[in-house]
């Protein structure tokens, strides 16, 4: 297990993490800079691993539970777009939903998703809105995943993440969120105003697991 302090992947702070909590299969440290809480490398799943465990995934358009689910990102991004907006739902996974609703709505879409939807062309175009539902808590590499989606939105447009945010140690022990072996990074609220900060913007939180982000 880990025990030394180590690089932040979103703030990119040297030697700035020290251990946070440990279980039985994960060390989990946290950034003194960003909050950021995160998984070793050496203990991250291989791209193989969470390829099958995204396959298990079951996510149908026709799923009225799921399209409910997904509303707590749709709704609050939709009423702040102009109609025929143009979109991109990063991480769409293996059965996108988020981008239905959304042409539903009026709007094109684009889809990314490095395993189900690989066409690394969408990144060549710039949008009006850009939504991760549900996908930063994957990210290997969250300083460039997140640097890369906000270079892609034109001004005035809105990026949505919705994550589960972590809150205090005695929480995040009987966190249910932590137990999923490809949730390798745990966003809280000062880590998502830490990022506006970066991007001068504030932070609109529009749900416990929704933030959203406004570009200047």
């Amino acid at each position: 297990m880990e025990k030394t302090p180590l690089s932040c992947p979103l703030c990119l702070s040297k030697q700035s993490s020290q251990l946070f909590y440990r279980d039985k299969r994960r060390d989990y440290f946290r950034c003194s800079v960003c909050n950021l809480i995160h998984i070793p490398p050496v203990q991250r799943p291989s791209r193989k691993a969470e390829h099958q465990e995204y396959d298990k995934h079951q996510n149908s358009p026709e799923d009225a539970g799921y399209r409910k689910f997904l509303s707590r990102l749709f709704i609050p991004v939709n009423k702040r777009i102009f109609i025929n907006s143009h979109g991109l739902d990063f991480g769409s996974g293996p059965g996108p939903v988020l981008s239905l609703m959304f042409e539903e709505a009026g709007h094109g879409m684009s889809i990314y998703d490095p395993f189900y939807a690989p066409n690394r062309g969408v990144f060549n175009v710039p949008y009006d809105f850009i939504t991760a539902s549900e996908v930063v808590e994957h990210l290997h590499d969250p300083a460039e995943s997140l640097a890369l989606l906000w270079s892609l939105l034109l001004p005035g447009g809105w990026l949505g993440i919705m994550t589960k945010l972590a809150l205090d140690k005695k929480a995040f022990s009987t966190w249910h969120y932590k137990e999923d072996p490809t949730h390798v990074c745990f966003f809280s609220k000062t880590t998502m105003e830490w990022q506006a900060a970066q991007w001068q913007t504030e932070p609109l939180f529009v749900a416990d697991d929704v933030c959203l982000f406004r570009k200047p």
